[in-house]
């Protein structure tokens, strides 16, 4: 039996951090709002599957794709999935599944069809518009922050930024707000002296590869949660940013973000399952812009 899109003690975290709908009026209510945890039922498929929003079908009660993504919108304004983040870390450090000796961090490019907000030229992909995410994770993988910037900021320049973007955990009981991991450890583009004071400024230990020297570092057996994280984001709707207007592209990161920290990264998807999908950009109806490997 398949696990559901939205368990049972998901949902009792998540409810009261959406917002309440609007008050209907008594005269001329208007349409009948529809059910939230349907509807992030709905957003969830979507992000699991990568399937366009058009595409999802009303016969599975979830609503309309448009309307799904309309409460996507407005529930990321909400600063509902930062919230839900910083309380499943909390979960996990009660239960003392985060190790703050030591994190990772790293960025991904990903392409941006249609360009948009925190898009550049992406260097590794002949200049086509394109976003990157950092993150940093700890040894386990958990994803303790992650941003979003234009694909051609240098990763260094985005490291004080990410780090900063790791919330703050109280413990249940008395001692002091964990924050940041102990050393953070990175590959030769985070090669600046003046970030390593940053980073230790922060209290941080910086372990980062020098440039102009031989490979074989060995810092490869401390960075692979990183890249696993990587993996784990981009399985599906997060390898193309399709969401381009202002407020929407960020939005599904941290929501599958969530889902990663929540050790639930999603199922692998078959090879037919992985076909280029087709995005239609506002303006160039005549032309469809496809995936690429």
């Amino acid at each position: 039996m398949s696990k559901p899109l939205l368990p049972d003690e998901l949902w009792v975290k998540i409810e009261p951090l959406l917002p309440r709908p609007k008050r209907r009026r008594f005269r001329h209510p208007g349409r009948k709002p529809l059910d939230r945890r349907k509807v992030l039922t709905g957003i969830l498929f979507v992000l699991r599957t990568g399937i366009r929003w058009n595409d999802l079908p009303c016969e599975l009660g979830w609503g309309s794709g448009s309307r799904c993504r309309r409460y996507l919108k407005t529930w990321h304004r909400a600063g509902v999935w930062n919230r839900l983040y910083a309380l499943l870390l909390a979960e996990l450090d009660d239960a003392k599944a985060i190790d703050w000796s030591r994190g990772a961090v790293d960025s991904s490019s990903v392409r941006a069809l249609g360009a948009g907000t925190r898009t550049g030229p992406n260097p590794t992909d002949r200049g086509r518009p394109g976003s990157k995410h950092h993150a940093v994770v700890d040894p386990n993988g958990v994803p303790l922050g992650a941003i979003t910037t234009a694909a051609n900021v240098p990763d260094v320049i985005a490291l004080p930024e990410v780090v900063d973007a790791i919330p703050a955990i109280g413990p249940k009981r008395r001692g002091r707000r964990k924050r940041r991991p102990k050393k953070l450890y990175a590959d030769r583009a985070y090669d600046s002296e003046p970030h390593r004071q940053r980073m230790r400024r922060r209290h941080i230990e910086p372990v980062f590869a020098r440039r102009r020297t031989t490979h074989g570092s060995g810092l490869g057996k401390y960075r692979w949660p990183v890249e696993r994280f990587f993996a784990w984001l981009h399985l599906t709707s997060l390898r193309h940013r399709f969401l381009h207007r202002t407020g929407e592209p960020r939005g599904p990161v941290p929501l599958r973000r969530d889902v990663v920290a929540r050790g639930e990264p999603g199922r692998r998807f078959d090879a037919a399952q992985d076909l280029p999908v087709p995005v239609r950009v506002p303006g160039r109806s005549a032309r469809r812009l496809h995936r690429f490997r």
